[in-house]
C-alpha cells in the first residue's frame, strides 16, 4: 500500500505542478516576446514510468507548432537543467479559428486534425497521399483522422468522391459551405474497428486509467481528510469519481 499511495502522490503532484509551471510560462520572458499575440500554450509536465503509457505516433508538425514546442522547451529548460522532455504529439489538443465564407469559427481538434487542416492555409484542394506525404501520420490514423473532418457530422472539409471510406486516391478541398450554429464546435474523432488484439490492449488502457483516476481522488480525499473510516471514504470516493465522470 505505501508503494501505492507514493505513485498516486506523484500522480498528483505532477498535476499541480504542471499548473505552477503553465502559469510561470504565461508571465515568463519566452512566453511574453517569443509567442506570437493571441497564441495561448499550455503543456502537461508528467513524470515517465508513473502514468499510463501510449505507443509513440509520428507526425510531422508545422513549423509554428515545433517553434512553440521550442519556445516552452527553453523555458522549462532554463528552469530544470538536466531534464528532458518528451513530447507525446498524439495525445495534443488545439482550438483553431476558421474563417468561412459563411462566418468565422473556433474549431476544438486534435493535434493530427489540426496538422491536416493547417496544410489548407496554403492550399485549396488536396489529395490524400498529398496530405501522408506533407503530415508523415501513419496510413491507418490518417484515413481516420481524414473520416473525422470530411464524413462525420461536422465537414469541415470536403471530400471528392462523397463515401465514408477514404481511398487513396480522394481528393480533399476547403469546404467553403461549411456553417454551424455555434461558434465554438468540438470535430470528433472517428472510432476505428479494432482488431481483438487492439480490443483488449484499448479495455486494459482504459481499466488502468479508470484506476489511475480512482488512486488520485484517494490521494486528494486522504490529503484533505488525514482520516477516514473505510465506509466514509468509499462514499466521498464514489461521489468524487462520479463528478469527474460527468
Amino acid at each position: 500500500m505505501p508503494f501505492e499511495y507514493n505513485i498516486m502522490l506523484i500522480l498528483w503532484q505532477d498535476v499541480e505542478l504542471s499548473k505552477e509551471i503553465n502559469e510561470s510560462f504565461k508571465q515568463s520572458s519566452q512566453a511574453r516576446t517569443k509567442l506570437p499575440s493571441g497564441i495561448e500554450m499550455s503543456v502537461h509536465v508528467l513524470t515517465t514510468g508513473y502514468w499510463p503509457t501510449y505507443p509513440p505516433m509520428d507526425v510531422r508538425l508545422p513549423h509554428e507548432l515545433n517553434v512553440y514546442q521550442d519556445i516552452f522547451k527553453e523555458f522549462y529548460l532554463s528552469k530544470y537543467s538536466g531534464r528532458r522532455l518528451m513530447w507525446q504529439n498524439s495525445l495534443g489538443h488545439c482550438v483553431l479559428k476558421a474563417d468561412y465564407p459563411k462566418g468565422k469559427k473556433e474549431l476544438a481538434v486534435s493535434l493530427f486534425q489540426t496538422v491536416v487542416l493547417m496544410l489548407f492555409n496554403d492550399a485549396q484542394k488536396l489529395t490524400f497521399q498529398d496530405i501522408k506525404d506533407s503530415t508523415g501520420i501513419e496510413d491507418k490514423e490518417l484515413r481516420r483522422t481524414m473520416q473525422s473532418l470530411a464524413c462525420g457530422k461536422v465537414r469541415v472539409l470536403q471530400k471528392m468522391p462523397k463515401g465514408r471510406e477514404v481511398e487513396d486516391d480522394d481528393l480533399f478541398l476547403f469546404n467553403n459551405e461549411f456553417n454551424a450554429p455555434l461558434y465554438r464546435i468540438k470535430v470528433n474523432a472517428i472510432q476505428m474497428k479494432e482488431t481483438v488484439e487492439e480490443n483488449t490492449s484499448t479495455t486494459e488502457r482504459v481499466f488502468q486509467d479508470r484506476q489511475y483516476q480512482v488512486d488520485a481522488a484517494i490521494v486528494r480525499i486522504m490529503k484533505t481528510r488525514k482520516m477516514l473510516s473505510h465506509t466514509l471514504l468509499i462514499t466521498e470516493l464514489f461521489q468524487q469519481v462520479t463528478r469527474c465522470s460527468q
